[in-house]
């Protein structure tokens, strides 16, 4: 069947690794677009971080953001499609991870803020480099994390747990999995737990947005390098995963791309759709 939707993974995936959208890239999106294609976001981040440089192209008029808690018509900045978290969850969360080495980041109405140490000294926290501009671009920082997301807890559109020791990653993310009811939880980065409502998730987000623009889930490809794409790319007619893709991601997806360095989305429109 005919390809007419893309539904793409900036960071890591159309974006290089300093978070630039190549060159090479965006000929690729601007042709497919003329040629009557509908390409859309699918990212992990929150409305208000997306970078300009994939705002700004006309033709992009759709985001699925924070990992399918909400979707956004772009250019008027209306949100089509969003589930919050409940406060029960939120709170069990703080709970089960207050006393692990660990802190959050906390999204409300598109909008990323973070505690300020993270802000300042991302690294330290298990970032890494090329990570630093994005993360002191995009958060905002509060001076209490816990006492923010408590605050407003009843509104979140997800948080993130952050810590640098990838064991106890995985024994939060089974502990919280096991303990805490309606979340879904994700990754895109070594660092962080990626938590929203259960129903989340980017092939929800794909699902209701095919269904909104009446196209049916063969007419999708997907990109994407993260665990937090697999759902997505495994939903899509056809999920191509990059060159620098996670495992769990690679096994998703139908095919795989160049890189994200070597402009693995302007490769995989020409040389796999063939669009």
């Amino acid at each position: 069947m005919e390809i007419r939707c893309i539904a793409l993974d900036l960071d890591r995936t159309t974006l290089d690794g300093d978070g630039y959208l190549p060159e090479e890239n965006r000929k690729a999106l601007e042709e497919v677009m003329e040629k009557g294609v509908q390409v859309v976001v699918a990212s992990g981040r929150a409305l208000s971080t997306l970078p300009a440089a994939i705002r700004e192209m006309e033709g992009i008029r759709y985001a699925i953001t924070s990992n399918g808690a909400a979707v956004y018509e772009l250019h008027t900045g209306k949100c089509l499609k969003q589930y919050k978290m409940t406060e029960e969850s939120v709170r069990r969360i703080l709970t089960l991870t207050r006393n692990f080495p660990v802190t959050y980041e906390a999204f409300v109405e598109g909008e990323a803020y973070a505690p300020r140490a993270y802000v300042e000294r991302p690294v330290q926290f298990g970032a890494s480099v090329r990570a630093i501009p994005y993360i002191q671009g995009t958060r905002r920082p509060v001076e209490d994390i816990q006492a923010f997301i408590c605050e407003h807890a009843s509104v979140l559109d997800g948080m993130d747990v952050i810590t640098g020791d990838r064991e106890l990653k995985t024994r939060l993310w089974q502990l919280l999995n096991a303990e805490v009811r309606d979340v879904y939880i994700t990754s895109s980065v070594a660092q962080l737990l990626e938590i929203s409502y259960k129903d989340a998730g980017k092939h929800t987000g794909a699902a209701f947005l095919l269904d909104y623009l009446g196209l049916c889930r063969e007419e999708l490809a997907a990109f994407g390098d993260g665990d937090n794409d697999a759902e997505l790319l495994a939903f899509a007619g056809i999920g191509i995963a990059m060159e620098n893709a996670s495992v769990k991601c690679k096994e998703s997806a139908d095919c795989i791309t160049l890189s994200n360095e070597a402009c693995g989305v302007a490769h995989g429109i020409r040389n796999i759709l063939k669009l």
